[in-house]
């Protein structure tokens, strides 16, 4: 049995945290987000930050503890949308006509890439590592940006292998992709929009320059920039239009040519919709539907991005949340629920509670049936192949769960691609012509905006991220070992820097660094 009280392990912020009792079985009226969802935490009062790191019994009474998080980040830049409902297709009262006539339409889909070989891995991993947007360093040490990719990626090479051998030998990112492209365009078509659909990607083929490139030669006049992130962070969306701003930035054609980007969609009717598709059939799978926990894994972020550099993915996840509980809840579902965040690495504090260890806890208090949701995820990779499907699947046999379910990722369904094709639609009035502040005006959509209007809105300063830890703490704590983290990674730079500047050590001769023989 799940007991009524049950909570998961911990706040996503330390110090600035306080806890006071809330109902457990608060409506979603009263759990549904109230505020302009970009503005910052600081700025929200307590009832509109009830955390959504616990699990959430949906048949219970009596009251619980929830941790509440304030961020430190401003909301000077922040574009504000009202969240008081879905955000449902309305592509009805757009006139299709005009927007089609004598213009070429094009739409950019951006997604992260992946190795589709296991020789790829290594290139990849640098690739990874050398951007700036997943690695900062401090200013001082940032010409040691490639090098320390270099070094991290061959160190990774062996152990990211065998994940992706036991895969089938490579990503199925990139054949994923490509099809959601095909389904895409076909549904344009069908709704009289006939545009060409591109993919770019981050860090592999097809490479971003290589789509615009193409973009180019087929004399595109308007473009719209679709990132495949249902919810907008630096690290994903946000590298990728810094990428497409220094590339447009320097090519006359590109300068000239009209444009919109769509920076996150997960209020969408169709992908809400979809989610609930898939987690209501996935979860008649159970002997017991009702008793299963339905635990959403998004991806993390260093906590520092949300906290220091003002990265919305965090508040966006929370209401993507939210908005699938409510389509549920339509359909007389209640389970209970919680949402963590995997696939952390390194010595700083990400995003929490984290995956694994929630999925000890839950296992620890009685649960025994959990069905994982990859909620950030809309392709099957690396993160939902192996790491949800091996690693935490054993994990929670481990811990005492019995029966595990997973839904899939949302690939090709097809009210979600018709639904992406009506956002595109939507967004086409507004390609070189933004009405930031006009919400009517807007309709349906998310915030758009140009790729440099969007970078200046988030994160423009490129602040330095802040240490995790500020206190130094004697013994085996969390202080000791992030202290002990920063003082290999010091470590690791001084060498580095040995190595570049005199062309000698251990690591040329092992040929880590080819690059600087």
């Amino acid at each position: 049995m799940i007991s009524g009280r049950i909570q998961s392990c911990t706040s996503s912020s330390s110090s600035s945290s306080s806890t006071i009792p809330h109902p457990p079985c608060l409506t979603s009226a009263a759990r549904h987000y109230k505020f302009p969802l970009r503005l910052s935490p600081r700025a929200l009062s307590i009832s509109q930050r009830v955390s959504r790191n616990c699990v959430v019994p949906r048949y219970s009474s009596g009251w619980a503890e929830a941790q509440l998080s304030f961020s430190k980040s401003d909301s000077k830049h922040l574009l504000p949308v009202a969240v008081g409902a879905l955000v449902t297709s309305n592509t009805q009262a757009i006139p299709t006509g005009p927007l089609v006539a004598e213009e070429k339409i094009g739409v950019l889909l951006l997604n992260l890439g992946g190795p589709e070989t296991l020789e790829d891995v290594q290139p990849f991993l640098f690739n990874l590592f050398a951007d700036p947007d997943i690695i900062r360093l401090p200013r001082l040490f940032r010409f040691l940006q490639k090098p320390l990719a270099q070094f991290i990626s061959v160190l990774r090479a062996p152990k990211s292998k065998e994940g992706y051998a036991s895969i089938g030998g490579g990503s199925p990112l990139r054949r994923i992709t490509d099809a959601q492209a095909e389904e895409l365009r076909k549904s344009l078509w069908v709704k009289n929009v006939p545009a060409k659909v591109y993919v770019g990607m981050r860090y592999w083929h097809p490479f971003t320059e290589e789509a615009i490139e193409q973009i180019k030669k087929d004399g595109i006049t308007k473009l719209v920039v679709l990132p495949l992130y249902p919810q907008f962070s630096i690290s994903t969306s946000g590298s990728s239009l810094r990428l497409l701003e220094s590339i447009f930035r320097d090519d006359e054609y590109l300068v000239n040519m009209r444009h919109t980007v769509i920076p996150s969609w997960y209020q969408r009717e169709g992908y809400i919709k979809s989610m609930a598709n898939l987690i209501e059939k996935e979860l008649q799978k159970f002997d017991l539907p009702e008793k299963v926990v339905i635990f959403f894994s998004a991806h993390g972020v260093p906590l520092a991005y949300v906290e220091e550099a003002g990265d919305p993915y965090k508040a966006e996840m929370e209401e993507c949340v939210d908005l699938i509980i409510e389509e549920l809840e339509k359909r007389k579902i209640t389970n209970a629920y919680t949402l963590a965040y995997q696939s952390r690495v390194g010595p700083v504090e990400w995003l929490k509670p984290y995956t694994d260890e929630t999925i000890v806890e839950l296992g620890r208090k009685g649960v025994k049936s959990l069905l994982a949701v990859p909620i950030s995820f809309v392709s099957e990779h690396i993160e939902t192949l192996e790491e949800i499907d091996v690693e935490y699947k054993e994990l929670a046999f481990e811990s005492g769960i019995e029966n595990w379910g997973r839904v899939p990722a949302l690939g090709c369904e097809p009210m979600f691609i018709s639904d992406l094709a009506d956002a595109v639609i939507e967004s086409l009035p507004y390609v070189g012509a933004m009405a930031v502040s006009n919400l009517e005006a807007r309709q349906s959509l998310v915030p758009l905006g140009s790729v440099e209007e969007l970078l200046a809105a988030y994160d423009s300063q490129r602040r330095e991220l802040p240490p995790p830890v500020t206190v130094w703490e004697w013994g085996w704590t969390k202080s000791a070992e992030t202290w002990n983290g920063r003082a290999a990674m010091l470590a690791v730079l001084v060498l580095l820097l040995l190595e570049v500047t005199t062309g000698e050590g251990f690591l040329h001769q092992w040929g880590v660094l080819p690059l600087f023989r």
